[in-house]
């Protein structure tokens, strides 16, 4: 394992990559992955070693997997449902080359990104861990435009100056960051998961981007780059977005709470607002109604602040007081899983 202070001084050149993508029902946009990964691999010069792991799809993608399997060779692994932790934990057991890439099959790799973080490493060989920069698509899509402006609030320190930047753990909730699209040895991926633990004790429900990502940043600085580009394709309908605003707000628990940093004073100050308006709405309605349409006012203004797009500032005026809900309701399940997890885990608890 690279040496904490001699970060990737022990690490072989970035000639081969393994390259682990969990899939579940992506019959369209896994062909467009591997395509976009393929072709910016060739023009690096690299080997690839990719796993993919299909999470128990029901629609067309072990088909596609089968036949992109005999085109480009990768490997499929297959399993019945069980969530992205554990198809990706399945993966990371097939992978065989000591750099790896974790990628969603909804994230659209740059031609330019491999050959350029491959001439990077090589000119810099302490910077080992880069998270993908991320465009997210949200042409015909209000869902999407919705995140894309989330993020642009929330990381407004690189989204509004997007260049070639680095954080370790004390400015960890300053950047955008992901396992969606990140490129970093193995060795530290196996020594941060060695030190990852959920509050929760369904690991369904843990925040493996956040958490875990935490540990990488306590070793090494992270690095971000519009050069190290991606495109996401976020899903389309109301259903999924209120069930991943839902999933959200339980993972945000997860990856923030009893850690330091403005996130968790945030998480904090937010729960406590939401414990006193519901608190009086019991009695009076109207102040719910009038929280929400707050946040409907209030949202878009600070999206448009943020620079966002018009498609995204709507997004964030049509949907926002639906996210506060729903969101909500997330966090609270979060804080209930977090409490009931810790009620179990202390000594003498009946289940201890």
């Amino acid at each position: 394992m690279t040496a904490a202070g001699a970060p990737g001084s022990t690490l072989p050149p970035l000639d081969a990559l393994s390259v682990v993508i969990p899939v579940y029902n992506e019959e369209t946009w896994i062909r467009s992955c591997i395509t976009a990964l393929m072709a910016s691999a060739r023009d690096a010069g690299l080997v690839l070693d990719v796993v993919v792991v299909d999470d128990g799809s029901t629609d067309r993608t072990p088909d596609v997997l089968r036949e992109l399997e005999a085109e480009h060779g990768l490997r499929v692994v297959h399993q019945a449902n069980a969530g992205r932790l554990a198809a990706r934990s399945n993966g990371l057991a097939e992978a065989r080359e000591e750099w790896l890439l974790l990628l969603d099959s909804r994230v659209i790799m740059d031609r330019g990104a491999l050959p350029w973080v491959r001439r990077t490493i090589a000119a810099h060989p302490d910077r080992i861990v880069w998270c993908g920069h991320v465009d997210v698509e949200t042409a015909g899509n209000p869902y999407a435009a919705f995140w894309a402006g989330l993020v642009k609030i929330g990381w407004r320190r690189y989204t509004a100056d997007p260049r070639l930047v680095s954080f370790g753990a004390d400015e960890f909730d300053a950047f955008p960051k992901g396992t969606g699209c990140l490129l970093l040895p193995r060795a530290l991926l196996d020594e941060a998961a060695q030190g990852f633990a959920s509050l929760y004790d369904n690991p369904d429900l843990a925040s493996d981007d956040t958490r875990l990502l935490r540990q990488v940043a306590d070793r090494t600085s992270i690095w971000l780059t519009p050069d190290f580009r991606f495109r996401y394709h976020g899903k389309q309908g109301a259903r999924g977005f209120l069930k991943q605003s839902y999933f959200r707000g339980t993972t945000f628990v997860d990856g923030y709470l009893g850690q330091p940093g403005p996130v968790r004073r945030l998480l904090l100050a937010a729960v406590g607002m939401a414990g006193l308006v519901g608190a009086v709405a019991v009695r009076r309605p109207v102040v719910a109604l009038a929280a929400l349409g707050a946040v409907t006012a209030v949202a878009p203004a600070v999206v448009a602040q943020a620079g966002g797009s018009r498609a995204e500032v709507r997004s964030a005026a049509l949907l926002s007081p639906v996210f506060a809900v729903t969101f909500g309701a997330g966090v609270l399940r979060g804080l209930a899983l977090a409490a009931a997890s810790r009620g179990r885990r202390r000594p003498g608890s009946a289940t201890a």
